[in-house]
């Protein structure tokens, strides 16, 4: 694949010299303070010592847990007892632990790739997909975080038996850092397979509390603290891209080993340093640019372009599976399998585009609707939906006892409790249980008459988009299209996000409404008619969160048309965040230098104002106005 230099569209995009660091002065503040010497010297420096924490070392443990990675964090600053979605305290502490395993393995793949040595690619795999298991919504199984810290510290092992064997006795450099004050520096420590093959998950989670955030966020500045945990956010969301990339037999070696790198980079000196990390914050965007185009040609290779395609959304009778999350592969595996039995497949949430892409929609017929909207209505749909359902990625909530017994999971999404349907990576899986489940049922009984169902429509990918350019450029010079607006992007409970459906039946007439992700769901199926005088739609569905680097490159050729860099365009981005991939594809953005960005309906609680600051000043990054919808539409359309 190309390099992560070769997909930062130079022609359409300005760069920006030294990335986010021409407003550092306005950041008066400390790097980090030091944790009092509460630390057995054994414990921090020995392996061997950590199968039991030792009590002098006790962590600053003021809630249950810490975590702000979501914009529907409780309060707008963090939930401290149980996750808002869902996770227990036990959860978290285990992925707090997992990460820091994560950091360790990260150091050794980054040092050895730098000495030379190859580094295997399994490494890189289980950084990814461990790595996108601790995103919002993906993993609640807490015997599978431990399977992950398990192979996480075999590995770990066996890059240092491999530099051992090949005469290299160095280690990767294990600084004194103010964040690691419990444990050893995270290349320093490991816990053996022997003590892992017998530990229960309680001790797991008594470990994670010395890797917590609740721990760490007491011994750092929290403008520092909350740039590292951008870093480590939109590590996540590349993740997420590349685990899902290589499900369907894709990798970028370059994308993987800028994972490792960062990682390593928050385990080292120059992350005290808050230029280096600001620049850290510019790589990752980098990075989310290769990431989520090594996504785009793993899908469009595989399984073509997508094409406009009309998608129901009203019952059709017969039995009936549900396919839920973000992967292609399993869809088209479990298209496979239910061929000839009798039993349709319907898509729901982020699946939707699936029906856009001809090696699903022509060979499939029994591929036959989308049921439901955004994933957080997924606990009155799943209700409701008379079939089995299978999750693939992310995106699940904690299933009710209504359908408890007809929800299978796969992949690295899991609940526990939920029957698993497990498969190696390139291994076709066995969803034989799911279609059995789904024979069982009585699937739907009723569908309204042809005349009466319901469609929209889906597969406006750059392909779609661009084959229609020269209407598109027409529209603008003869008058007829005034402005663009780009309003999708995740999708949540909070009220305040009926603001983008607001701005989206406020948008005129004379302008073009694009979307993408899971925020469409609140208006995919209004009528927005024609764009006056040319054979355009007005709202134009590109598709998810996966298919963010379809409307990079269509605004880029846009921009290339009319001459003009992407902030020339008469374009508006309007986005709704809640999860890490929305955090990898804004860091994308404004590494492509694109300003004037709003995004809500609330701002990250992990930036403090000052490093939210440091965005606002360069990129002129706003947060919505949810309570007057309409006065940024009258804003965007100022180009304000």
């Amino acid at each position: 694949m190309a390099s992560i230099r070769a997909v930062m569209l130079p022609s359409a995009f300005t760069s920006s010299s030294h990335s986010m660091l021409a407003r550092l002065p306005t950041l008066p503040l400390a790097a980090a303070r030091l944790a009092p010497p509460v630390v057995r010297a054994a414990h921090r420096t020995n392996a061997a010592a950590t199968d039991e924490a030792p009590v002098d070392s006790e962590p600053i443990m003021d809630n249950a847990l810490f975590c702000y990675q979501c914009e529907q964090t409780k309060g707008g600053t963090g939930c401290t007892t149980v996750g808002v979605c869902g996770k227990t305290p036990e959860t978290a502490l285990l992925q707090d632990l997992l990460t820091y395993s994560l950091k360790g393995l990260a150091c050794w793949a980054d040092f050895a790739r730098r000495q030379g040595e190859e580094v295997p690619q399994e490494v890189y795999s289980l950084l990814n997909a461990a790595t996108f298991a601790t995103l919002t919504n993906v993993n609640f199984d807490d015997e599978r975080f431990k399977d992950y810290i398990v192979r996480c510290h075999a590995l770990r092992d066996q890059l240092e038996a491999s530099l051992r064997a090949n005469d290299v006795q160095a280690s990767p450099a294990a600084p004194e850092l103010p964040w690691f004050d419990l444990l050893a520096h995270p290349a320093a420590w490991k816990l053996s397979q022997s003590y892992l093959a017998s530990a229960s998950i309680d001790q797991l989670v008594q470990l994670g509390k010395l890797t917590s955030l609740e721990h760490r966020r007491h011994l750092m500045d929290a403008t520092l603290l909350g740039l590292h945990e951008m870093i480590n956010y939109g590590l996540r969301g590349l993740a997420a891209y590349s685990h899902h990339a290589e499900v369907l037999g894709e990798h970028d070696r370059e994308v993987d080993e800028f994972l490792a790198r960062a990682y390593a980079f928050l385990c080292s000196e120059e992350a005290l340093d808050l230029g280096a990390t600001l620049d850290m914050v510019d790589q990752t965007g980098a990075a989310g640019l290769g990431g989520m185009r090594l996504l785009d040609h793993a899908h469009t290779s595989k399984f073509g372009h997508p094409e406009p395609t009309p998608v129901r959304i009203t019952p059709k009778r017969g039995k009936a599976v549900l396919i839920s999350g973000h992967d292609l592969q399993d869809t088209y595996d479990l298209l496979v399998q239910t061929k000839g039995t009798g039993v349709n497949v319907w898509t729901h949430g982020e699946l939707l585009p699936a029906h856009g892409y001809p090696a699903l929609k022509k060979r499939f017929p029994h591929l036959v609707g989308n049921y439901g909207g955004a994933w957080y209505r997924q606990q009155r749909d799943f209700a409701e939906f008379p079939g089995a359902i299978l999750m693939t990625t992310n995106c699940i909530s904690e299933p009710r006892r209504s359908y408890a017994d007809r929800i299978f999971t796969t992949g690295e999404v899991g609940w526990a409790g939920v029957q698993h349907i497990p498969g190696e990576m390139g291994q076709t899986k066995d969803y034989s249980p799911v279609i059995q489940k789904a024979l069982e049922l009585p699937g739907f009984e009723w569908e309204p008459e042809e005349g009466d169902a319901k469609f929209v429509t889906t597969g406006f990918a750059r392909n779609a988009v661009l084959g229609v350019a020269g209407e598109v450029v027409k529209a603008v010079q003869e008058g007829h299209l005034k402005h663009i607006f780009l309003v999708g992007g995740c999708d949540g409970h909070e009220p305040d996000r009926k603001y983008f459906t607001n701005v989206a039946d406020a948008t005129p007439q004379d302008t073009m409404l694009l979307t993408l992700g899971c925020g469409k769901f609140r208006f995919y199926d209004h009528d927005y008619g024609m764009l006056p005088n040319t054979p355009l739609p007005r709202l134009v569905d590109m598709g998810q969160c996966n298919d963010a680097y379809s409307a990079i490159v269509v605004a880029s050729k846009l921009a290339e048309v009319f001459g003009t860099d992407v902030n020339g365009l008469p374009l508006s981005l309007d986005l709704s965040w809640l999860e890490q991939k929305a955090v990898i594809i804004l860091l994308s953005l404004l590494h492509l230098n694109v300003k004037n960005i709003r995004i809500g309906p609330k701002a990250p609680a992990f930036l403090t104002p000052e490093a939210l600051q440091v965005v606002v000043d360069k990129w002129n990054l706003k947060v919505t106005d949810v309570k007057h919808p309409d006065a940024d539409v009258a804003a965007m359309l100022a180009k304000a």
